[in-house]
């Protein structure tokens, strides 16, 4: 891994970010479109990734959060994205999908599906990154029973992986490992410790209106 610092303009101000990237990878940092050839003449994002929502095997949705306001901003057009997304990949092999203008990465498991969205423009890798973190952070605070019913009953543990791995659209994380050490997961302990819980119960109450 290497440190790269990047700067943006983004309207009438700047916007500063050190991450770190994998050793080969070019035109993306962790967290920064870098915009070339046809693209260049669109406005740069700051949202990486649009929207992250896992729904179960039937399209209802169990956690949605969208870090772009202008993307789907009443409640009833991201259920229609999310139900479209559903129908276009449930039984599709792929792992990647291209819809309403949206770059859409995506696995499954039992009987949950995972999503992470970006714009048409963004790295597939850097999405793709986003999206096994979240899962294989889940899977071990899970143990390994990536399923709806130990999901639901987990859910504070649900929220707190996907905060620190994005914020406000912003990759922070893409290590599962540096993910559970945050949020203070033991695996001789119970599956999320009590103690991280109860500190941070007050945020992701805040956040359980995007359940359903």
């Amino acid at each position: 891994m290497r440190d790269r610092k990047q700067k943006q303009s983004y309207a009438n101000w700047d916007y500063s970010l050190e991450t770190s990237v994998p050793t080969g990878w070019t035109g993306h940092s962790l967290c920064v479109n870098v915009w070339t050839g046809e693209n260049a003449e669109q406005e740069p994002s700051l949202y990486t990734v649009k929207a992250v929502f896992i729904l179960d095997n039937d399209g209802n949705r169990l956690l949605s959060k969208y870090y772009d306001p202008e993307l789907y901003p009443s409640m009833k057009e991201q259920k229609n994205f999310e139900k479209n997304v559903f129908n276009k990949t449930h039984k599709a092999d792929n792992e990647i999908a291209f819809l309403e203008g949206m770059t859409i990465v995506y696995k499954s498991s039992i009987d949950l599906f995972f999503y992470v969205v970006g714009s048409a423009q963004e790295n597939e890798l850097m999405l793709m990154s986003v999206l096994n973190c979240l899962f294989d952070s889940l899977s071990q605070i899970l143990r390994k029973n990536v399923e709806r019913r130990c999901l639901l009953e987990n859910m504070e543990g649900v929220f707190l992986v996907v905060d620190e791995i994005i914020d406000g659209g912003v990759i922070l994380e893409s290590d599962p490992q540096q993910v559970l050490q945050k949020i203070n997961y033991r695996a001789d302990d119970n599956p999320l410790s009590e103690q991280t819980v109860a500190q941070e119960s007050s945020g992701t109450q805040e956040e359980a209106v995007f359940m359903t």
